[in-house]
Formats: C-alpha cells, structure tokens, sequence
C-alpha cells in the first residue's frame, strides 16, 4: 500500500476512484458514459475501454460535448486542475454532462474562475479511500456537477449549488 500526498509534483496522479463511490455516483446522476483522464490501458477507468481518454490522447484537445450517452467522468491530475476546470466550464456550455473529482480547493483560483457560481460543487463525506491507498485521501474532497440541465437520476432538482453530500 502507497500513502497519499498531496505535495506537488511529488504525489502519485493517478489514484483510482473506488468502486462504492463509483456505485454512489451513479445511483445519483446515471450511467457513466465516459472517463476523461484515466490509463490507456483502463486499469484506473470507470467506464470500460471504449469509453475512455488516456495520457496517449490529450483529453483536453477533444470535443467532450459530442460524446454521448450520460455523465462524462473526471478525476484529473491534481497537480494542475485549473486547465481541466476551464475545459469544464467550456464544454459544459456546450451542452456536456461532467462530473469532476477534485480536492475541496474552495479558495483557489481555478475554483473561483471556473466553477463558484457555474456549477453545483458537492463537499464529500466521508473522506474517500483511492484504489490502492492505507487510508482516507488527506484532504477533503468535493464532486463539482456540471451540465446546464442539472437533475439527479433520482429525480432531485438542482436548487443549491453548494451543498454537501453524504455519499456512503
């Protein structure tokens, strides 16, 4: 087992999302349609291998509002979020369904350029535990929820975009 840092530059970037999440996440919004930033060879994808971008492809240079078929799935690099914050907001105008797993980084520009106000931003809890880590993630984590249209698969209706959610 590997411990989590969140140095720069000097932490592990590609933890895999654990299955009761990705269970909890679909429970609320849907099927999963595609994985945005995942290994080529998919070990760390959510979706299966045809539903996937990995570091051979860079996901941010693809149209991700042409794909179809539910929720597009991101959990980027967390050494540098603010360009795939921006790729959020972008193709979220365009009409993409994006769901984006990143720390809480409430007071960083990135968040405040391209996510307050623009998306509904969850607080997790509990803290999430990455394939293949000893213990919760050390720091908190939020799901920011993006697509215009914004209504869960168990039919609730966007009305506060900050909230938290007790996801287990």
């Amino acid at each position: 087992m590997e411990m989590q840092t969140t140095k720069k530059q000097k932490s592990k970037q590609d933890w895999g999302t654990p299955p009761d999440f990705k269970s909890a996440v679909e429970r609320r919004f849907g099927p999963l349609a595609w994985d945005l930033a995942c290994h080529d060879d998919g070990r760390n994808s959510l979706t299966d291998t045809t539903g996937m971008f990995g570091p051979t492809v860079d996901s941010l240079k693809q149209d991700w509002h042409k794909i179809e078929g539910g929720y597009l799935w991101l959990n980027p690099p967390y050494a540098d979020i603010a360009p795939w914050a921006r790729k959020c907001k972008y193709e979220s105008s365009k009409g993409a369904k994006i769901l984006m797993l990143t720390p809480a980084s409430v007071d960083s520009n990135w968040f405040r350029e391209s996510c307050l106000h623009q998306c509904l931003t969850l607080a997790l809890n509990p803290r999430i535990k990455f394939v293949g880590a000893n213990a919760g993630y050390n720091k908190p984590l939020m799901l920011t929820v993006w697509g215009h249209d914004v209504i869960t698969a168990d039919g609730l209706p966007l009305v506060d975009l900050f909230n938290q959610w007790r996801w287990k």
